[in-house]
């Protein structure tokens, strides 16, 4: 009797229905936090466009500045055959993003012009580039 008893108190391992409740409680915690991953991974991508945006802004006014008539790095320096010689600077950026519209709110503005889904300066895209255009007065 006492020996039987002590088997049964010395058997361990999990049961069937415990396995089934953590598998539940695992599922439950993927279900909810794939959407919030889903959102995060966006405005990350959205905050490379930006920074994107912003790195090929500064890379056109470096170059206008200087009075390059060549192209340099990424920006193309063009002459649209007026009289007067001015140059025109562009850059392109392609975007990461996925979704059309800013997700990130938090991204205000960029070179002075608002970002927004229908009343910024710089609308959310997936396909196509930002064209970063400069030219000289």
């Amino acid at each position: 009797m006492i020996s039987t008893l002590k088997k049964k108190l010395s058997k361990k391992g999990f049961t069937l229905a415990e396995l089934l409740v953590v598998v539940a409680i695992i599922a439950v915690l993927v279900a909810i936090s794939i959407p919030i991953f889903t959102t995060q991974l966006e405005k990350a991508r959205e905050s490379t466009d930006a920074a994107n945006i912003r790195a090929a802004y500064a890379e056109v006014m470096a170059v206008a500045i200087t009075g390059a008539t060549a192209d340099e790095g990424n920006v193309k320096v063009t002459t649209p055959g007026t009289p007067d010689g001015t140059y025109i600077y562009t850059a392109e950026v392609t975007p990461k993003q996925k979704q059309a519209n800013w997700q990130n709110t938090s991204i205000e503005s960029i070179g002075g012009l608002t970002c927004g889904n229908t009343a910024g300066n710089i609308q959310g895209i997936t396909t196509g580039k930002w064209t970063i255009t400069y030219t000289e007065s």
